[in-house]
Parts: C-alpha cells; sequence; structure tokens
C-alpha cells in the first residue's frame, strides 16, 4: 500500500495521545472522588441505586409475566 509507514505511525501517534489522556482523566477523576466521597458514601450509593433501579425492572418483568399469562391461559 502507498504510505503505509506514514498511515502507521500516524496511526500509533493518534493511539498514545489517547492513551495518554485516558491515564490523566483517570488520575484527575480518582483523586476528585476520593476527596469527595465520605466513609460511608459509597454503600448509600449502592443501595439508592438499587432502590431505584430495582422497582422498575420488577414492574417490567411482571408485566412480561402478565403479557405471557395472558397469551397462554386466556
Amino acid at each position: 500500500m502507498l504510505f503505509q509507514k506514514k498511515i502507521d505511525r500516524a496511526f500509533d501517534k493518534l493511539h498514545e495521545e489517547k492513551e495518554e489522556e485516558r491515564k490523566r482523566e483517570n488520575i484527575h477523576t480518582e483523586e476528585q472522588l476520593k476527596s469527595q466521597l465520605e466513609k460511608g458514601d459509597l454503600p448509600a450509593l449502592i443501595i439508592s441505586a438499587l432502590i431505584t433501579i430495582l422497582p422498575v425492572a420488577l414492574l417490567g418483568l411482571l408485566a412480561l409475566c402478565a403479557i405471557g399469562y395472558f397469551f397462554f391461559f386466556h
């Protein structure tokens, strides 16, 4: 292929720049997260997510079961 070495160098440079950017973002994000969260915040976040998502998921499952019940038994 014509100019294959130049294309390879360009892609290598692009991948290196993306990796460096990800590393900088991860370090910055982790430092901010650790400085902002207190001791019991993570379990509280998990519990609140379950309280929010679980009822919606159960309603969806109940709706699917009801549709199946009425489709097969009525």
